[in-house]
């Protein structure tokens, strides 16, 4: 007996059995799985590439900032140059100044001459008494200074200062314009001192007396 069996499979089931809600159930449960598989994925992707981003800004932001940072140093370095040795000042003792007033009162009268009030004289007798000063300052400053000019050219003649005079022994007046050389008339030829023989003061001595008091008995 020959039973053929043919099965349909255009026909649609009218009814639902316990099998095919649990089959519907783990389809619908792994579709939701991969779903949320995908975000993760996707989320994770998104957060990568942030980081990327952030981390190319970061770097981008900081090499402006060490460039600012080396060019400041370099203009630190070109502005604190190594500073100026300080200007030393010769201090002057006033003993070879008052030696001097000394000397000069000694043999012209040369303070009494100066603090004296002149205006009631004549000139005939000033003229008098500005030779016996003269002779006397004369006397003194030849005894005690050996003096030279600073130019030995004739006053009056053209001379040529070259570039880099010393400006100490030369003073330029008039119309200074440019730079050296400068060509100019001697108007003084100026004075040095090439030695000094001043009397030695002993121990004790009071310089800032120029002259005793005197008193006659």
């Amino acid at each position: 007996m020959n039973t053929n069996y043919a099965i349909d499979l255009s026909l649609k089931p009218t009814t639902f059995d316990l099998w095919h809600v649990c089959l519907a159930g783990t389809v619908a449960l792994l579709s939701i799985i991969m779903i949320v598989l995908l975000l993760s994925v996707l989320i994770g992707m998104l957060r990568c590439r942030k980081k990327r981003q952030s981390s190319q800004q970061q770097v981008m932001t900081a090499e402006p900032v060490v460039k600012v940072v080396e060019k400041i140093v370099e203009v630190e370095k070109i502005v604190q140059a190594p500073a100026p040795e300080p200007i030393v000042l010769k201090e002057s003792t006033p003993d070879a100044a008052l030696q001097l007033l000394s000397l000069l009162q000694k043999e012209a009268r040369f303070i009494d001459f100066i603090k004296e009030d002149i205006s009631a004289y004549a000139d005939v007798e000033i003229g008098v008494a500005a030779r016996v000063v003269h002779e006397g300052c004369s006397k003194a400053i030849n005894e005690h200074f050996t003096l030279a000019p600073v130019r030995t050219e004739q006053e009056g003649n053209k001379i040529t200062l070259a570039q880099g005079f010393d400006a100490a022994t030369v003073r330029l007046t008039g119309n200074i314009v440019g730079t050296a050389p400068f060509t100019g008339t001697l108007i003084h030829k100026g004075w040095q001192v090439n030695n000094i023989r001043l009397p030695k003061l002993t121990q004790g001595h009071n310089a800032s007396i120029i002259a005793p008091a005197e008193v006659e008995l």
